[in-house]
Formats: structure tokens, C-alpha cells, sequence
């Protein structure tokens, strides 16, 4: 492209499109754990404070020698996915429900504002009463906390496709399940997915604070008994494989936006 002078004009088109920069994402982490390691060898970070990643990373290859890892990573792994999966799939479809229906949104809306803000950890000892202290308790506090923020993104996401599409579909003679299925949906898509991400941070705490509660194994189970024996080493092994669970989904999430958001490119 060139103006009238003959100069080429760089394309501004792009629309603010992200630019893929994986190498600056690794060299954060990778600098930061430096920082930390030399930090704690120096003595500048104490070890009782904050351990070194090297004994991080000692206390993590113990857990994966003795197979333990695998163990409270399997029990962690089960309770998320049900809870969580469960949890969306009820959110997605009252969100639908009360984005689509006016009946729903008169009924479904207030009741979700009420109890949304709600903590929901605080109910573990009511979901402990109804289920026991088994898996039916933890997977509900699950559930319960990734259903609200779904069903807001859900129905959040539907009311704010654009009319004018709505109304063309109208005039275009199409039915209401058409409408839904080809223009609403596809539209709030990008807001459900977000709202999973949202969600998913939220499964993965409470899925933490319900093991702390109860669990022989799990990673919350691992982190509570490392914390009262006063192993940082430990701890700090166990954050770790929360944080790569919270990078692992957000992976997977974003894998499933570029699949299912191609049309916005």
C-alpha cells in the first residue's frame, strides 16, 4: 500500500490482533526463579521464609520416587473435573435459560445475585451435613462455586449479541432454535469461555480449601499436611502443581477459544 507520494504506508488493520510471544512468557518464569534461587543461596531470602526452588524441586521428584504424586494429583484431577464440568454445564444452561426466556430471568436472576457473592467454602460444612465428608462434598463445593460465574458469563454473553443480527435472522424467516443455535450462541461464545476461565480459577481454589477438609489425598491434602509439619520445601512443591494445573487449563481454554473463535480473526 502507497500514498500519493509514492511512500509505502504500513497495513493498521490488524485490528489490536496479539502477536505470539512465548519466548517472553518462558524468560519471566525463568528469571524469576533465578532471582529466587540466588536470592535464597545468597541468604538475602531466608529458608525457613521461602525455600529455594532447587528444594522445591527436590521435595517434588521425592513425591514422584515414592509415587505419591500420582496418587493426590489422580485424587485432585478426579474432584476438579466433575465439579467443574458438572458446575459449567448447569451454568451454561441456566444462563441460556434466563438470557432467552423471560419467565426464567424474572425467576433465576435475583436468586442468583443473592447467593453469588455468597463464599462458597463457607457452605463445605452444610455440603458436609447433606453429602458427608467423602467425595459427594467436595465435588459439590466444586459445583456450587463454578455454577454462579457461569451462569452470570452465560446469560452476560447473551445479552449483549447484537439485536441487529437477531432481528435479520428474523426477517430472514429463521426459527428460534436456528437464531439460538447460529447467531446467540456463536455470539456469547467468547463470554462463556471466559467466564470458564473464571471458573476453573475458582474450582482450583476451592478444590484446595474442600481437601484441607477431610482428604487423605490431593494436592490440598499434601499442602495442609506439609504446612503443619513446617516443610516450606513441601508447600511450596505443592503450590507448584496447582500453579501448572491453573497454566495447564488456561492452555487447554485457549486452545479451545482459537477452535471455536476462528470467525473473529
Amino acid at each position: 500500500m502507497s500514498n500519493n507520494t509514492g511512500i509505502p504506508v504500513p497495513f493498521r488493520g490488524g485490528g489490536f490482533s496479539h502477536k505470539p510471544a512465548k519466548i517472553v512468557s518462558i524468560l519471566v518464569f525463568v528469571v524469576l526463579i533465578i532471582f529466587w534461587e540466588i536470592g535464597s543461596q545468597t541468604g538475602f531470602i531466608s529458608s525457613l521464609v521461602l525455600p529455594a526452588p532447587s528444594e522445591a524441586f527436590r521435595a517434588l521428584s521425592q513425591l514422584v520416587e515414592t509415587g505419591m504424586l500420582w496418587k493426590h494429583l489422580g485424587a485432585s484431577l478426579q474432584r476438579l473435573v466433575v465439579g467443574w464440568t458438572c458446575g459449567t454445564f448447569l451454568g451454561v444452561t441456566v444462563g441460556l435459560l434466563i438470557g432467552l426466556v423471560s419467565i426464567a430471568r424474572a425467576g433465576l436472576s435475583p436468586l442468583v445475585s443473592a447467593i453469588f457473592p455468597i463464599p462458597k467454602i463457607a457452605l463445605l460444612p452444610l455440603f458436609i451435613i447433606w453429602f458427608g465428608i467423602g467425595e459427594g462434598s467436595k465435588v459439590a463445593t466444586i459445583l456450587f462455586g463454578t455454577f454462579f460465574p457461569t451462569v452470570i458469563a452465560t446469560y452476560g454473553g447473551v445479552d449483549n449479541v447484537d439485536r441487529g443480527l437477531i432481528r435479520m435472522g428474523q426477517s430472514f424467516g429463521l426459527s428460534r432454535l436456528s437464531i439460538v443455535r447460529k447467531i446467540i450462541i456463536p455470539g456469547a461464545l467468547p463470554a462463556i469461555l471466559s467466564g470458564f476461565r473464571i471458573s476453573a480459577s475458582i474450582g482450583i481454589i476451592l478444590l484446595v480449601a474442600a481437601e484441607m477438609i477431610g482428604a487423605e489425598y490431593g494436592v490440598g491434602a499434601y499442602i495442609l499436611l506439609a504446612g503443619s509439619l513446617m516443610a516450606t520445601d513441601q508447600l511450596i512443591a505443592g503450590v507448584s502443581i496447582l500453579s501448572v494445573m491453573g497454566l495447564i487449563i488456561a492452555w487447554l481454554i485457549s486452545k479451545a477459544e482459537n477452535h471455536f473463535l476462528k470467525w473473529r480473526s
